[in-house]
């Protein structure tokens, strides 16, 4: 099967999640690596995402772009094994969590909390500490009601691993490396549990955030930050 080709930010979680399914999948991939900031550019808009967003679909000469309709697209043209539950209940489940994730979790959590904390210094970019700290109750509001949904489930969407699972885990998965991710999952031990049974798949490590730079290094950046699909 021809290549599927993510352009995109190594490190988004918003690149990850395609990689994650890709893995899943055992489809070949590669990463185009933007800089920080690559995607605002004028020739960006113009030739891959006239929103500015990351990431992108190539696969042959079909290109696509936002994350959801990049995960149902790799889904579909390799149905095996299934990452959409077939009951129309927990499908549904998949399909809120999803949307909580692009609606909820990336602006309130992984922009306002773990950016600042974990990507930011990496790169030298300034943070805000009294604006991570404003934006701590909103983020322990969408913990909490993830914790609620996930219950005794194995995984968000009921036994089985979905494509919920796969777009909320690189949003979570640095949770409990700072300290303020720490405290979000302190008494949500179900939450906890998920992210290390996510994490131990061998897609997480084949899409490490080290992996992805060793193979794919950021080139020089062009603006300060990037914002996702």
């Amino acid at each position: 099967m021809t290549d599927f080709v993510i352009h995109g930010i190594p490190g988004s979680p918003y690149v990850r999640a395609p990689l994650l399914v890709l893995e899943e999948k055992g489809l070949p991939w590669r990463l185009e690596p933007l800089p920080m900031g690559g995607n605002r550019t004028p020739e960006y808009k113009a030739r891959l995402h006239p929103f500015a967003k990351i990431p992108v679909l190539d696969h042959g000469d079909f290109r696509l772009y936002e994350t959801r309709a990049i995960l149902d697209y790799i889904d579909q043209i390799a149905p095996e094994p299934a990452l959409t539950p077939t009951d129309c209940k927990l499908r549904a489940r998949m399909n809120q969590v999803i949307g909580i994730v692009d609606s909820y979790v990336a602006p309130r959590l992984s922009g306002a909390v773990t950016f600042p904390r974990l990507v930011a210094p990496h790169f030298g970019i300034p943070v805000d500490d009294a604006a991570v700290v404003a934006a701590i109750p909103a983020a322990q509001e969408v913990v909490d009601e993830l914790a609620r949904l996930l219950g005794d489930q194995n995984y968000v969407a009921g036994p089985a691993l979905s494509l919920a699972d796969l777009m909320l885990i690189p949003h979570f998965v640095f949770l409990p490396d700072f300290a303020e991710g720490a405290a979000f999952l302190a008494s949500h031990a179900n939450l906890a549990d998920w992210i290390e049974r996510v994490k131990g798949r061998p897609s997480m490590a084949a899409t490490d955030w080290s992996v992805l730079l060793d193979r794919f290094p950021i080139p020089q950046a062009a603006q300060p930050m990037a914002t996702h699909a």
